[in-house]
């Protein structure tokens, strides 16, 4: 068949195939215009854009109104937070290598649909006990003597802890994964994705919070967990059909490894070590190959089910961490982990210090708009470095870039206006840590409360806004002597995000692009494991050290952390500049 003959069938497309001239005319490019952009509408990009805005946008609703609904239930007490927290740390620290396993194990359609409505269905399920308990509360307390309560908040924890799994699951199958298979290994496409997604993730952490917020506000928390209920039944129906469509449009993602590398890396491991074993067993005149089957049955069925079963996943976590730690990006990926353990960032911790030193909740809020501006801006900043300076080098300006402007929150410990004061250390003093009534009180409001009080004061003058701790009725007390400290703190954690973010999405890019296929999930598992250990660590330096007059030491250790893990990414880019080097 012809051009023109297909031209012809096709109306007016043939005058793009019969005249060249013609192709460059306005009418030809008005009418390709919006045939370019359904096409790219349908496209598998703007599908995996539209399913992680919806799963991102619900993750953090999500993650917003558990802990406020947690606090709620307890009786303005942040006990249930804590506790929600730790179970959640400790659960991906433990199971992230399995979980990892299992996306490897497994079809990626499979992977995803599972984790998807594993994910939704327990946040649905959460939120309807949480309904019935904000609603029969008082009924339910009187029953079993109480106990009833206790089974409730256990399950809600529980679902909790599932649900966050089944996200990481789902985050790691398909932004550690499907985005490398869809871009077809594409380097360039690899990071313009990348930097999507994470400008996606910034947007949704400002605007979600804010939208569940003023729901639980304006309305009631029953309305709040309904909303949320509604939300992730809508949002699982459409990332189905949306996964599932981008699963049959890229034909890539339904082929996984061939015959041998279709097992997962740890399955392998296991297959070598048996080889090795029989080859063992036969040069030392081991007995007939019946002897030693019997044997293993023998032995086998002398072990319990659930022993063995735990054993063999003892032994996927125990060779899922030895092949994190043999990746060439092991010492990138161990860097990016230790900048997880910090105060420096826009959580209940920094704003609730903020507030001690006379911030306002109107302006905290304003600084967190700034902040995640700043953190576009280092999307931005990584897509334009990547291009003229390599992915390895954009990891060591960003991580410079960092480092420079966390020196203005080290400055503010000992700028006019800080609290900080290290005779509190002293255990002579130690009555004057809690209270700070002694007289080595600089400045701040006057926390009420023991030698135990917390760093924030109780959750009924509180709201809660993404994070941020807004009190409506701030105490009566001086202000500080000078600004000049909290100003340079919050200077340098805004503009410090600029090359946080880029480097963050150089380390996701770099165990992207050198992870192999077969391998993929176990070693992002157990990365998020090593993000969560330090998340854990950072909690404790604030347990151990809760008052505002400790919060500069924190900064300090928390700069520490994070100038030992880019040293470490510093280290892998020196080996890796060497490595073509050595090579050549």
């Amino acid at each position: 068949m012809s051009l023109r003959t297909e031209g012809a069938q096709c109306g007016a497309v043939a005058l793009e195939f019969d005249h060249d001239h013609d192709r460059d005319s306005p009418v030809i490019k008005a009418r390709n215009i919006p045939r370019s952009a359904l096409i790219y509408l349908k496209g598998p990009k703007f599908l995996i854009y539209v399913s992680g805005a919806l799963s991102m946008w619900g993750d953090r609703m999500w993650h917003f109104a558990i802990s406020v609904f947690l606090i709620e239930l307890y009786g303005h007490n942040l006990l249930l937070t804590g506790i929600f927290g730790l179970v959640v740390a400790g659960s991906v620290l433990l199971l992230g290598a399995l979980i990892g396993d299992w996306v490897d194990r497994n079809p990626r359609n499979k992977v995803a649909h599972a984790s998807l409505f594993i994910q939704n269905i327990s946040v649905t399920v959460c939120s309807i006990v949480l309904m019935l308990v904000f609603s029969y509360k008082k009924w339910i307390e009187e029953i079993w003597d109480g106990w009833l309560t206790v089974v409730c908040y256990t399950v809600v924890i529980v679902l909790a802890d599932v649900a966050n799994l089944a996200s990481t699951a789902l985050t790691i199958a398909i932004q550690r994964d499907w985005i490398v298979v869809i871009t077809g290994y594409n380097r360039g496409h690899l990071a313009g994705m990348n930097a999507t997604m994470r400008r996606i993730d910034q947007v949704t952490n400002i605007l979600a919070p804010l939208a569940v917020g003023q729901v639980m506000t304006l309305a009631s928390n029953v309305v709040g967990c309904g909303f949320i209920l509604g939300w992730n039944l809508v949002s699982l129906i459409v990332e189905f059909v949306f996964l599932s469509r981008v699963y049959r449009i890229v034909p890539a993602l339904s082929v996984k490894p061939p015959a041998l590398e279709q097992q997962s890396y740890l399955e392998k491991k296991r297959e070598r070590q048996c080889a090795q074993g029989r080859t063992s067993a036969s040069t030392t005149g081991a007995p007939s190959e019946e002897s030693t089957s019997t044997l293993r049955l023998e032995e086998i069925g002398r072990i319990p089910v659930c022993l063995h079963r735990l054993r063999g996943l003892l032994s996927t976590c125990r060779e899922g961490w030895r092949a994190y730690y043999r990746q060439p990006v092991f010492l990138a990926g161990l860097g990016l982990a230790f900048l997880y353990t910090t105060v420096l960032g826009f959580d209940c911790i920094t704003t609730g210090y903020a507030y001690t030193q006379g911030v306002s909740g109107s302006l905290l809020s304003i600084l967190m708009g700034v902040s995640a501006v700043a953190g576009l801006l280092g999307t931005v900043l990584f897509t334009k470095l990547r291009k003229t300076c390599g992915l390895v080098n954009t990891g060591v300006i960003s991580s410079a870039l960092h480092l420079v402007c966390l020196l203005l929150c080290v400055c503010s410990v000992f700028a006019p206006g800080s609290p900080m004061d290290l005779s509190i250390l002293n255990l002579g003093n130690a009555s004057n840590v809690g209270g700070m009534t002694g007289g080595h009180q600089r400045h701040g409001y006057p926390l009420r409360g023991g030698s135990n009080q917390p760093l924030l004061p109780d959750r009924s003058s509180i709201h809660w806004t993404n994070n941020t701790v807004l009190f409506e009725n701030a105490p009566a007390g001086t202000e500080p002597e000078s600004y000049i400290s909290i100003i340079l703190l919050f200077l340098g954690v805004i503009t410090a995000r600029v090359g946080l973010w880029s480097f963050d999405l150089t380390v996701t890019q770099l165990l992207q692009e050198t992870i192999s296929e077969s391998e993929r999930g176990v070693v992002n598992g157990v990365q998020s494991s090593m993000n969560y250990l330090m998340d854990l660590l950072h909690f404790l330096m604030v347990i151990s050290a809760p008052q505002p007059q400790h919060f500069g030491i924190l900064v300090i250790i928390s700069v520490l952390f994070i100038f030992t893990g880019h040293t470490m990414y510093f280290l892998y880019a020196r080996k890796a500049k060497r490595k073509p080097r050595t090579n050549t």
